[in-house]
């Protein structure tokens, strides 16, 4: 059974709680600390995390509550839920494309898509603040719309992160968000769309 928001803060809480100082909080504290009404409340969704197997409780103790096997299941899932890290993408011409070994956690944004993930080099993007060094997350799909930022791989072989647009004469647009760089021209057949810009990810340290 899948928790209500008011369930899944309070089972957070209590989490937090305990990783923060190795005992679990009383009912009190999860009343202030989610400025909840009354007791009774927490004694309610307790009980209700409790049958749904996230909590168990030792009775007649204080600060009895302990994480269930539900909540330990749930959570090394969404630990283990990576997405491969598929190589290093040209945000300015486009280079060779190597394929790389690795895996970038994303759990929170996957759902059911078929994603993967790139490390960005080059400053052609950074008029839409994608800049160098920027992780993305993009879905694989060679279904999009004109504007759509996505990974080209031009004439099998080299990747570019662009914009893409359908011009007359069947050629394809890429277009760069860098005032000072020029689109990039292509015949629609030498280009193969192979993601969509799905999140940005930058880390300052």
């Amino acid at each position: 059974m899948a928790l209500t928001k008011r369930q899944k803060q309070v089972l957070d809480f209590i989490a937090d709680f305990v990783e923060d100082n190795g005992y679990s909080p009383s009912y009190e504290e999860i009343a202030r600390g989610l400025s909840l009404a009354s007791l009774a409340t927490v004694h309610k969704h307790i009980q209700t995390l409790e049958t749904k197997s996230y909590l168990k409780r030792g009775f007649n103790r204080s600060r009895s509550l302990e994480l269930g096997p539900k909540y330990a299941q749930e959570h090394r899932r969404q630990r283990d839920r990576e997405i491969p890290l598929a190589g290093v993408i040209a945000a300015g011409r486009p280079v060779e494309a190597l394929e790389q070994r690795a895996t970038v956690n994303f759990s929170e944004f996957t759902g059911k898509r078929d994603l993967f993930a790139l490390e960005v080099r080059g400053d052609s993007m950074i008029d839409d603040h994608i800049c160098e060094g920027d992780m993305i997350l993009l879905e694989r799909t060679n279904e999009v719309r004109d504007g759509d930022i996505v990974v080209a791989l031009i004439s099998g072989s080299e990747t570019t992160l662009k914009r893409i647009y359908r011009e007359p004469g069947d050629r394809i647009r890429l277009q760069p968000a860098n005032a000072q760089l020029q689109p990039i021209y292509f015949l629609a057949s030498d280009v193969q769309v192979q993601g969509r810009l799905v999140a940005v990810l930058r880390k300052y340290q």
